[in-house]
């Protein structure tokens, strides 16, 4: 399934999301260990997905004429902002729902009569940061009033992702909370850059990703601005 304009590699790297606590908004706190070292810095890692905006999928621009780039050509202008999530992920619970809400905020250029704009976009899964479990496509309407140059709109995307699926094996968290002691062989050796836990906390990783359906020539021009 292509996402037009998703970079998979514009996501943050896997440690530093394995790293952050209460990612993706999650509401109860709680998550899974991930690293308790000799002197007791702790850190936790929420199953629930990390909720972002794609590199050059937050902003399109329509043109008054195809073919055209230039500034004089621009009609109008969005970005999508403010963008927030909620999840429970409570023990007990088998599936984590996510719900995120984003504005839209709009420039038109000529701003003579009333007019109506529908901009789409999309709201995707991904797992590991590269592999589509799912997508979507919703729409946003701004409305401009006769002389009125800035319009504002709500967008809604949403999420379910399998706990079990979102969570670390018992084996791997063992390694990652493994009392380590200066001295010992391991001491010195990160969890984090072994093989086996970065493959785990990448199949182990989910993110909600949110942008404007772009079309090849938006995506072109968001590319060279």
């Amino acid at each position: 399934m292509t996402l037009p304009a998703f970079r998979p590699s514009s996501l943050a790297p896997l440690a530093a999301l394995a790293l952050v606590g209460a990612l993706g908004g999650c509401k109860s706190g709680g998550g899974e260990l991930v690293v308790d070292d000799s002197v007791g810095v702790t850190a936790l890692r929420s199953p629930c997905p990390i909720v972002e905006i794609p590199e050059m999928t937050g902003d399109v621009t329509l043109m008054s004429a195809p073919g055209r780039t230039d500034a004089g050509a621009i009609d109008v202008t969005a970005a999508i902002t403010n963008l927030r999530s909620t999840c429970d992920d409570a023990k007990g619970q088998t599936e984590l729902h996510t719900e995120a809400t984003f504005d839209v905020f709009a420039r038109r250029i000529d701003t003579r009569g009333a007019r109506r704009v529908v901009l789409p976009y999309f709201s995707a899964v991904m797992r590991g940061g590269n592999v589509v479990i799912a997508k979507r496509l919703g729409s946003v309407t701004l409305d401009f009033a006769d002389g009125q140059e800035r319009a504002q709109a709500q967008g809604r995307a949403a999420s379910t992702v399998n706990r079990a699926e979102a969570t670390l094996p018992e084996s791997v968290r063992k390694l990652l909370t493994k009392k380590r002691k200066a001295g010992q062989a391991d001491a010195a050796t990160d969890p984090l850059g072994l093989p086996e836990v970065r493959t785990a906390l990448a199949k182990a990783s989910f993110e909600l990703v949110v942008g404007f359906q772009l079309t090849d020539a938006q995506l072109a021009y968001n590319a060279t601005r």
